[in-house]
């Protein structure tokens, strides 16, 4: 294993938990990635609708056409009237060709990663929301004209006040309620000012029956909007989920256990750099050089591959993570990013665990005679998140990570396994009978000598 640098003395300023070290945190960028993708999953929304509208103007056009030509007195029967051809396949081929075109709209924004024109959205809701409007204005002109309000087109406005909530816009499902409100009070105001005197008399005419339908057509714009603002905020909520997701992800990386980011996302870690009292645990693969000069490459990833997987398990399961793999062994820290109960009862319980699993895997031939050296450390240390806009680690630095690789190193003269200070060993509160004081040794890097334990 490559020796780290000698121990520096962290500069006094960082002593308040603030430094140069720290990188500000994008906040304004990560709230602008959010509300491109919501942008994003709108359009997406929005393209879905277009669709679908499409496909239902496309269908009833097709569906007329062929019905009115095969079965010409079913229909006018059915509709007590027979309808112009002409006329009705243009209203209905004019709005799906309408949506065809928006669609299209759509799927280059989409591409482009841009945003609609406010006014072109209002627009379309516009056009979209007139269409009952229409059909009933036609209506108007082949039966009683009071009589065209009380018939299937005028329910056809909930339909899309309905769709409106795909939009994710809480003010234009309130302006599509308006204009359905609007349009049918206007028509009803029309119609009933122009009504017989044998129409007057109907109780379906009376001017208090359609206002009540225009109200209640206003209401449902606003409940759509509640609907609209309800899928907004769920779809929001999972993007800056998942935002803060691949942020941890991106700073601790993937070796982090699917419970630490849990913790973190949680208890919205901040990666700021701090002064923080830590436990450092340095593993190294004994022999590993002349292991590698026999096996293939496939081989030897392999073999670290299988040696890894359980001791990044041991690690994780004990409330540490992995921060920095070193070729054949690598760099675990306990207490950073979160704070465990005990830190260095983890750190010794973990390195006990590998150990142990180690020896039981080598036992029953899943993996060939391998001896592990590693050393636990504790004390304070600077972590914090280091790097630029490209790239950024989550880092420690400090005497006690020189400390740590210095023991785990003296595993070698000592024919051990474990190897912790005597501030680990009393920190740790843990009932080690095997476990050895030797005399105070000399580690590199520092003036005075160290006391060390060994526990295996």
């Amino acid at each position: 294993m490559t020796d780290l640098a000698p121990p520096t003395e962290a500069p006094r300023s960082l002593a308040s938990g603030r430094s140069a070290l720290a990188v500000p945190p994008a906040e304004g960028l990560a709230r602008r990635t959010i509300s491109d993708n919501l942008a994003r999953e709108i359009l997406i929304s929005e393209r879905f609708r277009a669709q679908l509208l499409a496909g239902a103007f496309g269908g009833a056009l097709i569906a007329f056409l062929a019905l009115s030509a095969s079965y010409p007195g079913a229909m006018a029967e059915f509709f007590h009237s027979r309808l112009d051809r002409v006329r009705v396949g243009l209203l209905l081929g004019g709005f799906a060709a309408y949506e065809l075109v928006a669609l299209r709209g759509i799927e280059k924004l989409i591409q482009s990663r841009k945003k609609p024109a406010v006014a072109r959205r209002y627009v379309d809701t516009l056009v979209e929301t007139s269409l009952p409007t229409l059909a009933i204005v036609y209506y108007m002109s082949i039966v009683e004209p009071f009589e065209a309000l009380l018939l299937p087109p005028a329910f056809v406005y909930f339909v899309f006040i309905l769709l409106s909530t795909l939009r994710l816009d809480p003010k234009l499902c309130v302006f599509s309620g308006i204009v359905a409100a609007a349009e049918y009070a206007l028509l009803s105001f029309f119609v009933l000012q122009g009504a017989t005197a044998k129409a007057a008399t109907n109780p379906l005419a009376s001017a208090a029956h359609h206002l009540g339908k225009a109200l209640i057509l206003l209401g449902s714009g606003v409940a759509a909007g509640f609907v609209a603002r309800r899928l907004e905020k769920g779809f929001r909520r999972t993007l800056e989920s998942l935002e803060d997701r691949s942020r941890i992800l991106s700073v601790f990386g993937q070796h982090v256990s699917p419970a630490v980011v849990e913790q973190l996302l949680a208890q919205k870690a901040d990666v700021r750099s701090e002064l923080r009292e830590v436990c450092v645990m340095f593993l190294d693969v004994r022999n590993f050089t002349a292991f590698s000069e026999r096996k293939s490459p496939e081989e030897v990833v392999g073999y670290l591959n299988a040696l890894f997987d359980f001791m990044i398990e041991s690690v994780n399961a004990h409330h540490g993570i992995v921060n920095k793999f070193l070729g054949d062994g690598f760099m675990a820290v306990f207490g950073a990013p979160l704070r465990g109960d005990n830190d260095c009862k983890n750190a010794v319980e973990a390195a006990i665990e590998i150990v142990s699993r180690l020896e039981a895997l080598v036992a029953d031939g899943s993996i060939p005679a391998t001896r592990v050296g590693i050393g636990i450390a504790s004390g304070k240390a600077l972590i914090g998140n280091v790097g630029s806009s490209e790239r950024k680690e989550y880092t420690v630095i400090g005497d006690v990570v020189n400390v740590a690789s210095r023991v785990e190193g003296l595993n070698k003269e000592l024919g051990s396994q474990i190897l912790v200070t005597a501030r680990v060993f009393e920190s740790c509160g843990l009932e080690l009978p095997e476990a050895s004081a030797t005399a105070p040794l000399h580690v590199r890097g520092r003036k005075e000598p160290v006391r060390i334990f060994r526990l295996a």
